[in-house]
């Protein structure tokens, strides 16, 4: 028996907003929440280097530095590590030259960055600026 005759009855239709605002929430939990990985350490391994042999320069310095902070300047054993001993030795290799030198800079790579530090400011206090450092070649190449 249909007790609701004049009646019609309405068709059913599903409403998405609500289950839009849902999916929009859950995005932006997730997002919230989520961990990034990040690159916290920074592996460097010096010195290598797969550059040409370098032009040789009429006139060039080799100072060699070695693990424990020792300097050779030429050759020859420096007395006095300080960064003014250094600039004596350096400006003594020159021997009254009027050109520019080269310093080529020899450090072991276990040694501590101070050394070549040193090098560099020895070399800026002793009016040279041109530097360079000596790498050698990976194995296997």
């Amino acid at each position: 028996m249909n007790f609701q005759r004049g009646k019609r009855h309405e068709e059913l239709e599903m409403n998405l907003v609500p289950l839009i605002d849902v999916l929009l929430v859950i995005i932006i939990f997730l997002v919230v929440s989520a961990t990034f990985s990040r690159t916290s350490e920074l592996q460097i391994n010096l010195p290598t280097a797969e550059a040409n042999a370098p032009q040789e320069k009429p006139l060039t310095i080799e100072v060699g530095v070695d693990a424990t902070g020792k300097y050779i300047v030429n050759g020859k054993g420096l007395a006095n590590s300080s960064v003014e001993g250094i600039s004596a030795a350096l400006q003594a290799a020159v021997n009254g030259s009027k050109e520019e030198p080269t310093i080529i800079i020899n450090a072991d790579a276990k040694g501590a960055f101070q050394f070549v530090i040193d090098v560099m400011e020895a070399s800026r206090t002793a009016g040279y600026t041109h530097i360079t450092f000596a790498t050698q070649s990976k194995a296997g190449a």
